[in-house]
């Protein structure tokens, strides 16, 4: 407990925001991300090729502005909490996230990150082996629908984008609620200001793109993060905060034009060790605390084998998948047989 404990002491100083330094990172974002859409919208008239390698960069770059959205959402992008409302209401209107909604659930997500006795909000649905194999076959269903990859990173991001941000949480405050109302009027009014101004096809054929692009890079990064392998996930009574933070969350090891274009949101562990930690400080304190250089490490190349991660076994401490569960009841089955046959012999 006090190596935890002094793991957090090593951290804090790195928990204030820099204005500069935020100020630098709204500018290097934000106009690039603006004249791309520019851009890619001039080049309409020349090749629609030309447009989508538009879109693709200025999706990288939408990214990266969900990550200044997200510090805000933390408090930890400016000092001032004001600037920290402001600004985040403004991007995640660009982002289709209404700021006090989501700074609420994400605020959940961190206090009950690995601990299976408080999923279900700001989270990805997990099963354990035990409530899958308990469950009823239409939540079979549900859950091995929402686990494909082509619905969690296809419609995936459409669904919780589009509807599901533009309603309030059952019991949301006022606050909430208002917030909400103001992203999607404005969401609607810049949309209609676009369309009128620039034809709603072409702001289709630029937009969408981008949308879903980073949509789908932004789902992945959600779910990379905690789907690994060797993850952590445990019971109330024996859920540790920090361990949850430094075991069940990766250290996503990108190259570096994506690192940045990403926000640095690979240092995983990092920001759930301390949220008030901004984007531009968590490669800084990863180098320069060696606890935590010693955490699960993710490529580009090995995160891709958590596709097939589907059920987390409690007794293993480990995801395993849906073929795998398959392997092992037909083991278990061929098990009591042979037992079957020699208690009849």
């Amino acid at each position: 407990m006090n190596k935890q404990k002094q793991l957090r002491k090593d951290v804090s100083p790195y928990e204030k925001a820099d204005t500069k330094a935020s100020v630098r990172q709204l500018v290097n974002t934000l106009v690039p991300f603006f004249a791309l859409w520019f851009l890619a919208y001039q080049s309409l008239e020349i090749s629609y090729l030309l447009t989508l390698a538009f879109t693709v960069i200025a999706a990288g770059f939408l990214t990266r502005i969900f990550i200044i959205f997200h510090d805000c959402c933390h408090h930890s992008f400016f000092k001032n909490r004001r600037y920290n409302k402001i600004v985040g209401t403004i991007t995640g209107i660009m982002t289709l996230f209404p700021y006090n909604q989501w700074a609420h659930s994400h605020a959940i997500h961190h206090a009950t990150s690995g601990n299976l006795d408080k999923r279900g909000v700001g989270d990805m649905w997990v099963l354990t082996v035990n409530e899958y194999k308990e469950a009823s076959f239409w939540t079979k269903v549900a859950y091995r629908l929402y686990r494909n990859p082509l619905i969690m990173f296809g419609l995936g991001p459409t669904y919780v984008f589009l509807l599901t941000n533009r309603f309030n949480k059952k019991g949301a405050k006022k606050k909430e609620r208002w917030n909400t109302y103001i992203t999607n009027v404005a969401i609607a009014l810049i949309v209609t200001l676009c369309c009128v101004t620039l034809g709603w096809q072409n702001f289709l054929l630029v937009q969408g793109p981008i949308f879903l692009i980073s949509g789908t890079i932004g789902v992945w990064l959600f779910y990379v993060q905690h789907q690994f392998e060797d993850s952590y996930f445990e019971e109330d009574e024996h859920w540790n905060y920090v361990q949850a933070a430094v075991e069940g969350s990766s250290f996503y090891k990108l190259p570096k034009p994506l690192q940045w274009l990403t926000g640095n949101i690979g240092f995983h562990h990092v920001h759930h060790l301390s949220p008030r930690v901004p984007n531009y400080k968590l490669e800084e304190v990863h180098n320069k605390t060696v606890p935590l250089q010693n955490v699960p490490t993710i490529t580009l190349k090995t995160s891709l084998q958590s596709l097939k991660f589907r059920l987390w076994d409690e007794e293993q401490k480990t995801f395993i998948s849906f073929h795998e569960l398959k392997r092992r009841s037909v083991k278990e089955k061929k098990r009591k047989i042979v037992a079957q046959s020699k208690v009849e012999l």
